[in-house]
């Protein structure tokens, strides 16, 4: 058995991102709670205390105003009463995902789960369901490992403004229910974040004090004995290192330690946002809606969204074909793609969630080979076109027939197609005049013709091509 991790960096800094994660390479995420119930987008536990923000005057509108009607009774409209978590993650899975991750906690402070620290949560309130349970069951029967996202560190502050009132209008200087002292344990006595104008801008992101940071390891240690997630991700940096207390560090080593008593040896894999190499070692750094320009000597995790993050009857969805290219481009530079597919309040999917993911199932049918248990080559990519990497934008990328990315698996690279050569001769400059290829097959199709002079390769392509989105060729390089 593996020696455990002490609650420092010199300590976690030791651990191994696990084969699993490495070899699994796309995972899905339910990122979905009470905010989903009124259909209208992300943040709006926060922005529907913001006067003049557009999900406050949604919620004055439809709801009433956030002194009478706050969020506390949104979440009692929250019933997911077609939530089918064995029937999503059939679907799931045969779509490709791999493994697969549940909100446990958003920045609202109402838990997806029974628990024992937090009297709000998803079974004394709303659906009266277990529901991180009930994903956990479903990921099981597919033998995926399960993970959770935890958005609690930043709540503290993020909520200060349902402590405000508006500041012109009928209810001018009317308190919002956050400050009714019946609910400040959900609310959070968080006056000291308060900001004079209720502008709405952030106090600060990872607050100082104390007994909520004690709060938040003592849910952190609630969800590793309650589920043993496979991983678990916060919405933030590592939370709260402070000379000398670091909850953070406590918390990752508890996961670590606690996958150690269950495996043998450490099993979990821990995610954040923090970019300091000297931080983001102790686990796996996790880059939202974005990602990195090359291969990486440590796996990384871009974590993205069909949409808006909570359901939005508004929003665009990514179409099958940008996902399936932000998912090549970002295993070819030894990254994974957690994407999460929005639910409705009633825990179904849309009809065109639904066939985005049957595109994607129909695509990992033809081409999972040059993703599962795949390593990246010597080089990510050849070609003209990268993706814009520039915070949260993900315009999908202008590719043309020059462009590829590669994986590697044993004695096999992996050349995926970002466009497919009009002309169907496929010309990959990439590979040493040493790197001789043996056969090459077309994902879907079987044995090509090729050419390779000079390491030159140039490939014939069928006229048809397997999929319509990106396709792969596997070369099989000799002596290797």
């Amino acid at each position: 058995m593996s020696e455990n991790f002490q609650p420092t960096f010199e300590s976690l800094r030791a651990h191994e991102c696990p084969k699993w994660f490495q070899d699994a390479k796309f995972g899905i995420w339910s990122h979905w709670g009470p905010q989903s119930v009124p259909m209208c987008g992300d943040w709006y536990a926060r922005n529907m205390y913001i006067q003049g923000s557009p999900q406050y005057n949604y919620h004055v509108r439809h709801y009433g105003h956030p002194s009478k009607f706050g969020y506390k009774d949104i979440c009692k409209l929250w019933k997911a009463e077609n939530f089918d978590p064995e029937g999503l993650m059939e679907l799931y899975h045969r779509a490709g995902a791999r493994y697969f991750v549940a909100q446990a906690m958003h920045h609202d402070n109402f838990f997806n789960y029974e628990s024992q620290v937090n009297r709000f949560n998803s079974v004394n309130i709303g659906p009266g369901k277990d529901i991180c349970s009930l994903w956990k069951a479903a990921a099981d029967k597919y033998q995926m490992p399960f993970g959770l996202t935890e958005h609690l560190g930043a709540s503290f502050s993020w909520w200060y403004v349902n402590k405000c009132s508006d500041s012109y209008g009928p209810y001018k200087g009317v308190p919002y229910d956050g400050n009714d002292p019946e609910y400040q344990d959900f609310y959070h006595a968080n006056q000291e974040h308060i900001q004079p104008g209720n502008t709405g801008e952030m106090a600060q992101w990872l607050t100082g004090n104390r007994k909520f940071q004690k709060y938040w390891l003592d849910t952190m240690k609630e969800l590793v004995d309650k589920f043993h997630p496979a991983l678990l991700y916060s919405d933030s940096g590592l939370p709260f290192e402070e000379e000398g207390y670091a909850p953070g560090l406590e918390a990752v080593a508890y996961l670590y330690n606690d996958s150690i008593a269950r495996n043998g040896e450490n099993q979990a894999i821990y995610t954040q946002k923090n970019r300091t190499p000297d931080v983001y070692r102790v686990g796996t750094l996790d880059i939202e809606k974005s990602q990195l320009p090359g291969v990486q000597p440590y796996p990384w995790q871009t974590d993205t969204c069909i949409g808006n993050w909570f359901y939005d009857a508004k929003q665009v969805y990514k179409r099958p074909a940008q996902i399936i290219e932000m998912l090549v481009d970002i295993i070819s530079k030894n990254g994974v793609m957690l994407l999460n597919i929005l639910q409705r309040p009633d825990g179904a999917i849309d009809e065109e969630a639904r066939f985005v993911l049957e595109e994607l199932a129909k695509w990992f049918a033809v081409c999972a080979e040059g993703v599962y248990g795949t390593r990246p080559f010597r080089v990510f990519g050849e070609g003209d076109t990268r993706v814009v990497i520039d915070g949260f934008r993900e315009e999908r990328a202008e590719w043309n027939s020059s462009d590829f990315r590669f994986t590697r698996k044993d004695d096999t690279v992996y050349a995926f197609m970002m466009q497919a050569p009009d002309n169907r001769a496929a010309v990959i400059k990439s590979l040493c005049p040493e790197e001789k290829v043996e056969s090459v097959r077309l994902l879907g199709a079987g044995e090509v013709e090729f050419v390779q002079s000079f390491g030159v390769l140039t490939v014939k392509l069928p006229e048809k091509l397997p999929t319509e989105y990106t396709n792969c060729l596997a070369l099989k390089l000799a002596g290797k």
